[in-house]
């Protein structure tokens, strides 16, 4: 199980570029989904004229349901500068995967609660970390895709961009420069990232 919050619309709104397209996940919204501030945000930023469309959908997180929802809604996303998704990391990841060429900002942070996780296969893993890096490293998730859960970059291990814990794991560190080198945000490497801040997972578990 898992909430999710959204995060500060000051922060959301310093990474925001251009004009945006919007995605809402109500995928885990009998658990908890900020609807209420995120559709504010959301009705905020079209009365500023700078939101090219919205979709509000569930289970973003499964590739194949994402690209039939987003195909009739292909001319608004390509008119669009930064794809801002309101939903768990999992479902960040797969749109940032699917919409690759595209600047994608996560809009919420996640948190795990105790109980059943459910058994839908992903293609991405979220740790629920509570303090998502994925506005930094190109909608990638450090914490799951280094076998380390590397957090500053890359290790010095890998060879021929294979991890070394694991040779069969491309490094997690490389996909997120080549990523972030695509959509030309490599300047991002140069910010330290925040220390994760463990205390919110007690917080969250009260």
């Amino acid at each position: 199980m898992l909430i999710t919050e959204m995060k500060v619309g000051e922060t959301l709104r310093s990474l925001i570029q251009g004009k945006v397209f919007t995605i809402i996940c109500h995928g885990c919204r009998e658990v908890r989904f900020p609807e209420q501030e995120v559709n504010a945000f959301v009705r905020e930023l079209a009365a500023e004229g700078i939101v090219t469309g919205t979709i509000t959908t569930d289970y973003i997180c499964n590739p194949d349901f994402l690209q039939m929802r987003l195909k009739g809604r292909m001319a608004e996303i390509e008119d669009a500068d930064t794809i801002l998704v309101f939903s768990c990391g999992v479902g960040v990841q797969t749109v940032s995967s699917y919409l690759e060429d595209k600047r994608v900002i996560a809009g919420c942070d996640t948190y795990a609660l105790p109980g059943y996780q459910g058994v839908t296969p992903l293609e991405h893993d979220c740790d629920q970390c509570g303090q998502c890096y994925l506005n930094l490293t190109g909608g990638i998730c450090p914490l799951t895709a280094c076998s380390k859960s590397l957090i500053n970059g890359q290790c010095g291990g890998a060879k021929n961009g294979k991890c070394e814990v694991d040779s069969n794991m491309d490094c997690g560190w490389e996909r997120i420069y080549r990523r972030l080198e695509k959509i030309g945000r490599l300047d991002v490497l140069k910010c330290p990232v925040q220390l994760r801040n463990y205390a919110t997972d007690d917080e969250v578990s009260r």
